[in-house]
């Protein structure tokens, strides 16, 4: 069997564009799908893409090891969002390409399944709120509808590095009412979008304490692992980290810091299906909880899945709550969450899910600039929100 080429689009998701990858072969009707979603970079994953597919062609697919460091080693310059997300990609390709020509899902190549079921927290629950009361509103009608076990969200505004009395005063008045009105029946997380210096992050840290919360994610500015670590030793919420992070040496210094007490890598950015499951070991030897990042599309989803039912230290799977209602279109998709739990596939070879390309090409590209800190605190317009599982 040979790599025959990569075939990539770019599929318009209101709040970024999928970037779906196909790695195709020799073999008659047999091809792996991965993703790349990388925020406003699309065009520049689809060529990092381009530029690993001439070092493919000819390469047995099923060699995913020796092909990932070859990809990582040959371009010389390592790591980064966009050669690692067009790694991660290729790499989960590969693995669904493994899964389909054994006839397994990749959760059974990778040791088989520790669970069937994941419980779930929820991202985008609250399209269409803006102020605390709508947004209380909303959280009691996503718990009640679906029985999230969390709910997530940034409630800082357009905040950067600090954050003003008054939009302090705001951002607490939202997540104390959220905190009532779920009242006890799922954890809450507050998103910082990694966007607060030191002692911002500190404040509202300790203002966290009050809510009991999960933990604290991007709590602070991403660009040092010193600064995050020197945080976490200084207050007592929980703090995550890791979705900016690209590979298992970074994820090694942040836990070795004690940075973290919950990692997010992500399975489309931080190396793929083959490097997640290294960061998981790494996390488990530190007793660390693996709660990879998953906002992005179908085949990130799917391939979070697999390693969700493979690795035992696997916690909580971030979920949208409601996405455009097209993704139903552009993959076959079959989630399936009950009592805030998605359940994992046990029959679909390969990661589980595969790519439409015509109902693709019905929602081309469209350039989306950084919507965090813009004034707008939904993640979809309410005429676009749809629940996208069963």
């Amino acid at each position: 069997m040979k790599i025959t080429g990569i075939k990539t689009f770019v599929c318009h998701a209101y709040r970024t564009n999928w970037v779906f990858v196909k790695v195709l072969t020799d073999e008659a009707g047999l091809y792996g799908v991965g993703e790349a979603t990388l925020e406003y970079k699309e065009a520049t994953i689809v060529s990092a893409c381009q530029d690993l597919e001439r070092d493919m062609l000819g390469k047995d697919p099923r060699d995913i090891e020796a092909i990932w460091h070859s990809n990582y080693r040959d371009a010389y310059w390592r790591g980064g969002p966009v050669l690692m997300s067009a790694i991660s990609a290729i790499d989960i390709a590969l693995w669904d390409i493994l899964g389909k020509s054994l006839g397994v899902p990749v959760w059974r190549l990778l040791g088989g399944r520790v669970r069937d079921k994941v419980p779930c927290y929820a991202n985008a629950w609250f399209a269409g709120a803006k102020e605390p009361e709508e947004f209380a509103e909303k959280a009691a009608e996503a718990i009640e509808t679906a029985g999230w076990k969390g709910l997530k969200w940034d409630p800082f505004g357009t905040a950067y590095r600090q954050l003003e009395p008054q939009a302090f005063r705001k951002a607490m008045r939202c997540i104390e009412m959220v905190y009532e009105a779920v009242d006890g029946r799922a954890e809450i997380l507050i998103e910082g979008h990694g966007r607060f210096d030191l002692p911002t992050a500190l404040r509202i840290a300790n203002a966290l304490e009050a809510f009991n919360i999960l933990w604290f994610e991007e709590s602070i500015i991403p660009d040092t692992i010193e600064a995050i670590a020197d945080l976490r030793s200084r207050v007592k919420v929980p703090l995550s980290f890791g979705e900016r992070l690209y590979n298992t040496w970074q994820f090694r210094t942040l836990l070795e810091a004690r940075g973290a007490d919950f990692v997010q890598p992500d399975v489309s950015h931080a190396g793929g299906i083959t490097e997640l499951r290294k960061i998981a070991a790494i996390a488990e030897s530190h007793h660390i909880p693996f709660c990879p990042h998953n906002p992005s599309g179908p085949v990130a989803n799917a391939a979070t899945l697999q390693l969700a039912a493979s690795q035992p230290g696997f916690y909580l799977l971030e979920t949208m709550a409601n996405d455009v209602p097209w993704r139903r279109d552009v993959c076959d998709e079959a989630v399936t969450l009950h009592d805030g739990e998605m359940h994992i596939p046990a029959d679909r070879p390969g990661i589980g899910v595969d790519i439409n390309e015509a109902a693709i090409a019905k929602h081309p590209y469209q350039p989306i600039s950084l919507r965090h800190y813009k004034g707008t605190l939904t993640e979809i317009r309410p005429a676009d929100a749809t629940a996208f599982f069963n």
